[in-house]
């Protein structure tokens, strides 16, 4: 039931200079979480022209060496396969049965493999902080750099969930990406005006400890 996606070029005009507050990302507070990079969420985006997927995969790529260099830990997180129908509540009723038991499907993409330090959450709702031990694992951490598909969905209700629990989200503009580019810009916008800080991956990747101030 995922619709079959257009390429589009990514929203811009997105940016710590349009933040509505003066969060900053620090590597000692902050986590990096890679959100649903499954084959099957992102089969939809085609073979015919692969820019926005590429782009996107390579930005996540660069966070995850950004992350390895400064200490901060990274989640994946994936929806299982062959889901009960209790499992899937009221997904069912917009989605249909989800991802199917395929080992393949399943799998992040091979550009963002995960590796052995790296935390895989299993997650069955639109945040990756429900039914998911993320808030316990990320400790005294309180900032959450959130990167993959699909923004306006599971991108947004993580980042609105993790506002909720007093946990600042960075949310990527061109690490993440849509259904289309009005979805795309309508996630970043109610972000930037709702909820947490948009940067870009250069401005993520610009922050190290030295550079930001002790509280």
């Amino acid at each position: 039931m995922l619709p079959r996606i257009t390429p589009y070029p990514i929203p811009t005009g997105f940016g710590l200079d349009k933040a509505r507050v003066a969060w900053r990302p620090d590597p000692r507070r902050a986590a990096l979480l890679v959100h649903d990079m499954q084959n099957y969420f992102l089969a939809p985006f085609g073979t015919a022209d692969q820019a926005l997927l590429a782009r996107v995969i390579a930005n996540i790529a660069r966070l995850r060496r950004y992350a390895a260099d400064h200490d901060i830990p990274v989640f994946f997180s994936a929806q299982p396969g062959g889901q009960s129908l209790g499992e899937r509540g009221l997904l069912q009723d917009f989605w249909g049965d989800g991802p199917p038991p395929d080992e393949q499907a399943l799998a992040i993409v091979d550009a963002l493999t995960p590796g052995p330090g790296d935390v895989r959450l299993t997650k069955r709702r639109y945040s990756a902080f429900v039914g998911t031990p993320l808030a316990g694992l990320l400790g005294q951490r309180d900032q959450l750099i959130v990167t993959g598909v699909y923004a306006h969905i599971g991108v947004l209700a993580t980042a609105l969930d993790a506002f909720m629990r007093d946990i600042q989200p960075f949310v990527v503009a061109d690490a993440v990406a849509d259904f289309s580019p009005a979805h795309h810009r309508d996630a970043l916008r109610h972000v930037t005006d709702r909820c947490g800080v948009v940067a870009t991956t250069a401005e993520i990747a610009a922050f190290t400890t030295e550079r930001v101030p002790h509280d």
